[in-house]
């Protein structure tokens, strides 16, 4: 994939898995989003949000009582020490090791890790390469 130029933030409003187990699913989402500075910034009965991510239990009143099931998700890293800072946390908060740390073939520069989180979802973080950001983030005020 050759590309100059992306855009985030343009396609995905949220994202939201139902997970078996909640407390176990938030113990590994704080530990791994945390490392890529992402906060968990709401909880309440039966979910978790941390910007467009999502995760509920079954009897949320959102989820309808249905698991998701398996999904890839990846997040961006600051830089490849984060990448090998957010594999070693996942398999510390339970997640399953499914591709340590290193270069991927998808474009020069891609460096990522890969984990499963306890409901088997594939989870990755990335680094891109030196780049530079228009803005750190897209907030939008209502």
């Amino acid at each position: 994939m050759e590309t100059s130029q992306l855009h985030r933030g343009r396609l995905i409003d949220h994202i939201q898995l139902v997970v078996a187990d909640l407390k176990a699913s938030q113990d590994f989402y704080t530990a791994v989003l945390g490392v890529l500075e992402i906060p968990i910034v709401s909880t309440g009965d039966g979910y978790f949000w941390a910007d467009e991510l999502v995760v509920s239990s079954a009897d949320s009143p959102a989820a309808l009582r249905v698991l998701t099931g398996r999904h890839h998700l990846a997040f961006q890293a600051k830089d490849r020490a984060t990448v090998d800072t957010f594999y070693r946390s996942a398999l510390a908060h339970g997640g399953q090791d499914f591709g340590p740390p290193g270069e991927r073939p998808y474009h020069p520069g891609y460096y990522a890790a890969f984990v499963l989180d306890p409901d088997g979802n594939n989870i990755e973080a990335v680094y891109h390469g030196e780049a530079r950001r228009s803005a750190a983030s897209v907030v939008v005020d209502f």
